[in-house]
């Protein structure tokens, strides 16, 4: 054997991935979810589950294929449903984007 081959280098360790960006801003967030299947929970604890159409500034909604949820509990189906904007607690999307 040859003293003079230095030995190989430890394995190096894995570093973890970074973590995911979470910066986007509401806007961002509102125009990727347009055209995808949402939650969105009224002041009054009622929640409508469906595709999320449309909105305004104002944060009116359109909804397709629309449910309503009570108590977690359906109890309407709607094709399509109109909400105003000063009822909306929040909106969520409904499936990982």
């Amino acid at each position: 054997m040859d003293d003079s081959t230095p030995p190989p280098p430890p394995p190096a360790a894995a570093e973890p991935p970074p973590p995911p960006t979470t910066s986007g801003s509401p806007t961002d967030f509102l125009k990727g979810v347009v055209g995808k299947r949402v939650v969105v929970r009224l002041t009054s604890g009622v929640d409508y589950r469906g595709i999320l159409s449309c909105l305004d500034g104002y944060m009116n909604i359109a909804l397709e294929q629309t449910e309503e949820h009570v108590n977690g509990r359906v109890t309407n189906r709607y094709g399509d449903a109109f909400i105003r904007g000063n009822n909306v607690l929040y909106i969520s999307a409904a499936e990982p984007l």
